[in-house]
């Protein structure tokens, strides 16, 4: 059932794409190449809230750049980052301990020590995991809570703002991250081409998004955990995030995608539509409760038996869901 399902939404995504590509509204073009002619891609609900209201994405044929068409203005932007939505973002950073010992081993081929600057650092997690290792450490940050409790627990230099507002000076910092943020930018461009200003010449931007292009994008389509509309303003293939950086002059020193399965989100978004169908509404992802200790292991029992046989097949249909980037300054 859960194979069909999947099997069936993506032949439905392709066959939208096929039949009913429509050219972009007059004047529109590519934010990243400036190429007009970019075509719907699909349409999508906010489905982590269970809302109704469809967005649209746009794709550029020319570098491969996906945006939310006619996105919501950033005062608006608080009805969809809920409280809800903001305690699985703190759960899922303060409970991945081995995710920022990952992420520093793969700095250090890089860079060892000297300034860094981590933009929308949150709680603060990433930079408390580089105390003590010879960093001078900095954050940007939204949300004046978080930065505070970043400041506190690492010690860093923390700006609450939006990054377009920051004021460092140029050659500032040996490295730039920017981890699961780079998406929910209004201005990648402007952005990416401060983080040039910023660097100092050899310095390096590492930069961590989600692929479009993965697998589980293919196959799940509109159903993708990973589209997280309207919030995800902008969605990256290896391809477009090469050129974005590229046109500011940064060089490539690594490109690739890493499995980062969310198959179980993506599978319940499928199930919420088909109950919906039927006259049932479920609750929706943000809004629920911890499972019950038998609904845990039957998902574990799952999660080494299903899942693990669709992870191996899934190199077959595309890439891994995230993009591991690092660019240099010369």
């Amino acid at each position: 059932m859960e194979s069909s399902a999947g099997s069936s939404v993506v032949m439905d995504r392709d066959a939208r794409v096929e039949q009913t590509a429509l050219a972009a509204p007059a004047g529109e073009t590519c934010p990243s190449c400036g190429q007009s002619g970019a075509r719907e891609w699909l349409r999508a609900p906010d489905r982590l809230h269970g809302r109704d209201e469809e967005y649209i994405l746009a794709r550029c044929l020319a570098c491969s750049l996906v945006w939310l068409r006619n996105a919501p203005q950033p005062a608006e932007m608080q009805r969809h980052y809920t409280a809800a939505y903001d305690q699985l973002i703190a759960a899922a950073g303060e409970n991945s301990p081995g995710r920022w010992r990952a992420r520093n081993e793969a700095l250090a081929p890089y860079k060892r020590s000297g300034a860094l600057l981590d933009l929308g650092c949150s709680s603060g997690a990433f930079l408390q995991s580089l105390c003590g290792k010879g960093w001078e450490l900095f954050g940007i940050e939204m949300s004046a809570e978080s930065a505070k409790l970043a400041k506190r627990r690492s010690g860093a230099t923390v700006f609450n703002g939006d990054i377009l507002e920051a004021e460092f000076a140029p050659n500032s910092f040996d490295v730039i991250t920017c981890f699961d943020v780079f998406e929910h930018l209004y201005e990648p461009r402007k952005v990416i081409a401060r983080v040039a200003q910023w660097l100092r010449p050899g310095g390096i931007f590492y930069v961590l998004v989600p692929n479009i292009d993965s697998a589980e994008a293919r196959v799940f389509g509109s159903y993708w955990h990973g589209l997280e509309l309207p919030r995800h303003l902008f969605h990256y293939s290896p391809a477009s995030l090469r050129h974005l950086a590229e046109s500011v002059g940064l060089t490539t020193c690594s490109l690739e995608t890493r499995r980062n399965p969310a198959v179980g989100t993506s599978l319940r978004y499928v199930w919420d539509d088909l109950f919906r169908a039927v006259g049932v509404r479920r609750t929706p992802a943000a809004y629920l409760k911890e499972a019950s200790l038998p609904w845990r292991a039957g998902r574990r029992l799952t999660r080494i038996t299903v899942l693990k046989l669709l992870l191996a097949l899934a190199p077959l249909a595309g890439g891994g869901e995230s993009i591991h980037a690092v660019f240099r300054k010369q």
